[in-house]
């Protein structure tokens, strides 16, 4: 793990980009379908996939049905639920999540239980993943993660848990952004360009992982008493799109 101290490189046209969505391209909200997509959004991504040649991909926690209610881009490469979904790279054998999903329905019983005793928790079932959301009531999170990982422990190793911000998820071991990186990288559109992540929470690290074993660029999203093993930082969301924005700048001027 390295300190964030400095603002990454200005963006090149000819890397790959993989995007999180929720705390990196939108502010964090206190429910998932509170968050605000800010106007231009999906305009920039158009640019910037545009520019960069199509190798722009969100990468994302979300299911890829929710992403597109979001973005209204259903042909965008995108990988949702940590790498579970893929759209626009091979996709994990489906003996694999198979028995994930069958190790679930004892997740999906824990998190009944959890809620029955602490309405305020969400839990968000999304088929082949389940999360539990605590951030409105902090004072329980070390709960559901203990009581999510003993759960968890149980299914062989079949299933992994992500401890997030103010979030606890229970996935299938198979499904990681990084392996999704992975995927996308051997596609045509992808291949020999260099890869380049930004995302804000501990389930974006395998993403870096992978970048960074490539020679690529990696950005957190927050601030920078976060421990990551990112290289560099941007403070917000916002921030992010002033960053790729220099980059549909850049081809701009070129034209003119």
């Amino acid at each position: 793990m390295v300190d964030i101290l400095q603002p990454p490189p200005f963006p090149v046209a000819d890397w790959a980009f993989f995007l999180d969505f929720d705390g990196t391209l939108v502010d964090i909200a206190p429910h998932p379908e509170a968050i605000r997509v800010a106007d231009g959004l999906t305009g920039l991504l158009e640019d910037i996939r545009r520019v960069a040649g199509g190798a722009v991909a969100v990468v994302t926690g979300r299911m890829l049905a929710d992403l597109d209610a979001y973005l209204h881009m259903p042909d965008l490469a995108a990988s949702g639920v940590h790498g579970l979904e893929r759209r626009g790279c091979d996709v994990i054998d489906p003996g694999e999540r198979e028995e994930a999903r069958r190790a679930l329905s004892l997740i999906r019983d824990c998190a009944s239980g959890l809620l029955a005793r602490y309405p305020a928790l969400q839990v968000e079932d999304k088929g082949e993943a389940i999360a539990i959301h605590f951030r409105s009531a902090p004072e329980k999170g070390s709960e559901v993660l203990q009581t999510m990982t003993r759960a968890a422990d149980t299914a062989n190793g079949t299933l992994s848990v992500l401890n997030g911000k103010m979030v606890v998820e229970v996935k299938p071991s198979a499904a990681t952004k990084g392996a999704a990186v992975e995927a996308f990288l051997a596609q045509p559109v992808f291949a020999g360009r260099r890869p380049c992540f930004i995302g804000d929470d501990v389930t974006d690290e395998d993403g870096f992982r992978v970048c960074k074993a490539r020679g690529g660029i990696t950005i957190h999203v927050g601030p920078d008493t976060a421990e990551t093993m990112a290289e560099y930082r941007l403070p917000s969301p916002d921030a992010v799109h002033r960053w790729l924005g220099q980059l549909v700048s850049t081809d701009l001027g070129a034209v003119e």
